[in-house]
């Protein structure tokens, strides 16, 4: 039985009832499954009795039949065909769709009918991770978008969802940095705009800062000694370098917030757990490593070695836990972060959004965490490598100079290029609104260009391509969830009410078993890591909706009236799954475009 609330899809129903005729015709068959999917021949096919057949060493086509004779007339189906060697071509009756459709539509709890994850768990998902005193870079986008999008989906399967933002906080850099504003103590100040002018203050100061002490650094060799005393100071607490690093890390993150403000994310405070928050265990994290066996010293420095994983010179290449001359590596600090996150906060799954070329790290890394005990058959890690954007000519996305390009330039002219597509279409917008639809446009078109490919995929950040109007955008998906809510608008006291008695047309047919596949989709997409499968099924219900539109008119004077209810019932229903699932995807549906 579904909970309270949520709707057994046509499928699950429909897979239920082929398997109970399956039992009842073929007691010998025990459970068996009936491999039904979508078809273009009709509604469904279940192929499940060609290896039944050979199994039981029977008649493909005479089983068919049998198992026919054993579904229950009426209800679910309307018609059952058998074709071929013993597939089975399934019709489904209209009433049975918009019955179920309507119970998806009463769904109190706003979810559409869509059931909670029985086996949810907690999942620590570690996104989203600039480096302190660092420009974002169009590097960063993948990891904020994806991971931002996850959540989203997790929780709304009913995962318990803890954030993580894993910053580069910590290393050799921030002597130097340090250093040189102990000695230019006023660098650090600009006046608090607020908001984006603020960040962007705050960035330009950084920057300057960086770049003055990176020159002093290479050119004046007693401050690079006065900054090498300043790091072993920072590993060992001194409180004034501490205080100092601090100042650093707080001026960072006004940066970062108005990027990912820019990005229509939320950030908070407690979530950022960057690479000092792990200080405090490197040691007792080496010590269990090296008194249980799982690493070893090699030349001064403390190993993990895998039969598997070879160097450029063929010999054994290890995951280094401590350097030799008594420094941490990476490796410490993720192995640090996995212990905390499996002992203290109780995750049953670790979700790590990183780039793609990190992939032989997480690897060892993992199978370090394994051999060590801290994953195992309830706890697993999960690295969801992500490809590189790309510019126009294939190649890794750079400015005319040849400089990576700033996260921020590149969402402003986002925003500017959709400016021009909204000001286009706008026929009784405000100034103010298009502006606020620019924003939306530009946003969600860089996001939904991100998430509509694979993750492992490479991609071309093409601007022109993704503020268009056609083709798989996501202001087409935002396009057609307007003009559903124009129609509702312009519908006035019509009521949205369902008529399973009726007909349906092709077009109503075909967007309402997609409708009804939400639930499924989501469910798949949370599963696996890929919401780019989302965001195809969401471009794919827009396309059914765009041709629903053009074949199904509703407000037309020779509609009739119980035809009107039920294709604003259609209607509705679509605007509100494009919303939920955009919304799923981090991307805004305004209601006029």
């Amino acid at each position: 039985m579904p909970e309270h609330g949520s709707v057994n899809s046509l499928a699950s129903t429909l897979q239920q009832q082929l398997a109970d005729a399956l039992t009842a015709a073929l007691p010998d068959a025990g459970t068996a499954d009936p491999l039904l999917r979508r078809s273009d021949r009709a509604d469904f096919q279940a192929n499940g009795i060609l290896a039944l057949a050979k199994k039981l060493k029977g008649n493909p086509r005479e089983l068919a039949s049998q198992v026919t004779a054993a579904i229950p007339a009426g209800g679910l189906i309307k018609e059952i065909e058998v074709s071929g060697p013993g597939f089975l071509n399934i019709t489904l009756a209209d009433r049975a769709i918009i019955e179920t459709l309507a119970a998806r539509a009463a769904d109190d709890a706003g979810r559409l009918g869509v059931p909670y994850n029985s086996a949810a768990g907690t999942t620590v998902i570690d996104y989203a991770q600039p480096n302190v005193a660092k420009e974002m870079h169009v590097g960063h986008l993948r990891s904020a978008v994806i991971g931002d999008a996850m959540v989203q989906i997790l929780e709304f399967t009913g995962e318990s969802v803890i954030r993580r933002h894993h910053i580069g906080d910590w290393g050799t850099q921030f002597g130097m940095l340090i250093q040189y504003l102990t000695e230019h103590p006023g660098e650090l100040t600009h006046e608090g705009a607020g908001g984006e002018a603020e960040g962007e203050a705050a960035m330009s100061s950084l920057n300057r800062l960086y770049k003055a002490s990176r020159a002093l650094f290479d050119s004046d060799e007693e401050f690079k000694a006065r900054s090498r005393d300043r790091v072993v100071a920072l590993q060992a607490g001194d409180a004034e370098t501490l205080a100092m690093w601090q100042r650093f890390v707080d001026e960072s993150k006004i940066y970062f917030y108005s990027v990912f403000n820019k990005l229509d994310m939320e950030i908070q405070d407690a979530d950022i757990v960057g690479e000092s928050g792990y200080n405090d265990m490197l040691e007792e994290t080496c010590r269990i490593l090296e008194e249980s066996g799982v690493a070893v010293r090699s030349e001064g420095a403390l190993c993990v070695f895998f039969d598997d994983v070879k160097g450029p010179d063929g010999n054994p290449a290890p995951l280094i836990v401590k350097k030799s001359n008594g420094g941490y590596g990476y490796a410490a600090t993720d192995l640090s972060a996995i212990r905390d996150r499996v002992q203290n906060l109780k995750a049953d799954t670790l979700l790590y959004v990183v780039d793609a070329r990190q992939a032989l790290h997480f690897k060892m890394v993992f199978e370090t965490a394994r051999r060590a005990g801290w994953l195992n058959e309830d706890v697993k890690a999960v690295h969801l490598p992500f490809g590189t954007v790309l510019g126009k000519d294939g190649k890794p996305f750079k400015t005319r100079e040849g400089e990576t390009v700033r996260l921020a330039d590149l969402l402003d002219e986002a925003i500017d290029r959709a400016s021009a597509v909204v000001r286009e279409k706008a026929k009784d917008l405000t100034e103010d609104e298009i502006t606020e639809r620019a924003t939306q446009v530009g946003i969600g078109a860089v996001k939904y260009a991100d998430l509509s490919t694979s993750a492992a995929r490479d991609y071309k950040f093409d601007l022109d391509q993704m503020v268009s109007l056609t083709g798989d955008t996501s202001v087409y998906i935002q396009y057609a969830h307007a003009r559903s809510r124009s129609i509702k608008r312009k519908a006035g006291e019509l009521s949205s009410q369902p008529h399973p008695e009726l007909e349906l047309a092709p077009a109503e047919r075909a967007m309402a078993l997609h409708l009804d596949q939400f639930g499924e989709v989501v469910a798949e997409v949370a599963a696996a890591y890929e919401p780019h499968k989302l965001a195809s099924y969401l471009y794919q219900l827009s396309s059914l909706f765009t041709t629903f539109y053009d074949q199904c008119p509703v407000l037309k004077p020779e509609v009739p009236g119980d035809v009107a209810e039920n294709r604003l019932f259609l209607s509705d229903l679509t605007a509100r799954t494009l919303h939920q699932g955009m919304e799923l995807l981090g991307i805004r549906t305004p209601e006029r475009l």
